[in-house]
């Protein structure tokens, strides 16, 4: 059968005898798992992977940050922020346009009449 599927026969025995292992770490993942989800409906949603492993540390389990992310993205568990999003720059819709004091001519008969700025970063050309 090994010949069929192109596949070593040392490997085919090896991965039977680790099944135990692998079932082993299976079930310690799911308990891991459940913890994770008991403390994330204790913080009422809001703890993230980064609070939970500090939690789970916390409590005496050696795991770390990326291992718990992992568990909680393939569970779909995620935390949510409660800040509130604000903005420190609010345009003044009220306030009046700047005057337009050369009426779009940039055209000037000699130097020095004009002067307009350029808030942009392009270079003049």
């Amino acid at each position: 059968m090994c010949d069929v599927l192109g596949r070593d026969r040392s490997g085919y025995y090896t991965w039977h005898q680790n099944k135990e292992a692998r079932q082993e770490k299976a079930e310690s993942e799911e308990g891991l798992a459940r913890r994770i989800r008991e403390i994330h409906t204790d913080s009422r949603g809001a703890y993230g992977a980064l609070r939970t492993t500090r939690k789970l540390q916390d409590q005496g389990h050696s795991v770390n940050r990326k291992r718990v992310a992992r568990i909680m993205r393939e569970r779909e568990i995620v935390g949510i922020t409660r800040r509130k999003s604000r903005s420190l720059t609010r345009q003044d819709r009220t306030a009046p346009t700047a005057p337009d004091l050369i009426l779009r001519d940039f055209t000037a008969p000699m130097p020095g009449l004009k002067f307009v700025g350029d808030i942009t970063d392009e270079p003049a050309q």
